[in-house]
């Protein structure tokens, strides 16, 4: 089953990643969380999150997270995630599932499927795995790349 974007409801709000335009800021290449230390470089060089972060600009999305099942995995309520659907999925990723009708962000956990089902692992001890078997619904929507937070609330 193909997940188009026309069959995600609208709660979900995945949007497509604009890749149109660049902009490019200053980077600070060596921020220690030690010590302080002088600044060296600052602004020598620089970063454009199109250009630096998005390995397949085709098939990348933006989703706005819900819930805190991920939470020790430092995604929390109202983060955003920067979704590869084209990056391959492997035991320990992050990923955005598509579970009997319903999107989840976990982490993929294979270490069962020689005994058929997989496990999709939240990062909060007060949710449990959700288990997959051979007779669900399932598919791999994509892989977490990135998530970008906010920490200066207005």
């Amino acid at each position: 089953m193909f997940i188009s974007m026309q069959t995600i409801p609208e709660y979900i709000k995945i949007l497509d990643a604009e890749f149109g335009t660049t902009c490019s800021l200053p980077f600070a290449s060596a921020i220690k969380a030690g010590f302080p230390s002088v600044a060296d470089g600052y602004g020598n060089d620089s970063i454009d999150f199109n250009r630096d972060l998005i390995r397949h600009p085709e098939s990348t999305f933006y989703g706005r997270v819900y819930g805190d099942s991920m939470i020790e995995a430092g995604i929390c309520d109202g983060d955003i995630a920067v979704i590869d659907r084209a990056a391959d999925a492997v035991d320990g990723d992050i990923v955005v599932a598509f579970v009997n009708n319903e999107f989840t962000i976990k982490y993929l956990d294979l270490g069962h499927r020689h005994e058929g089902y997989i496990l999709l692992r939240p990062a909060n001890p007060n949710f449990s795995p959700i288990r997959v078997n051979e007779d669900d619904d399932f598919r791999i929507w994509g892989v977490v790349a990135w998530t970008i937070k906010q920490w200066k609330k207005n």
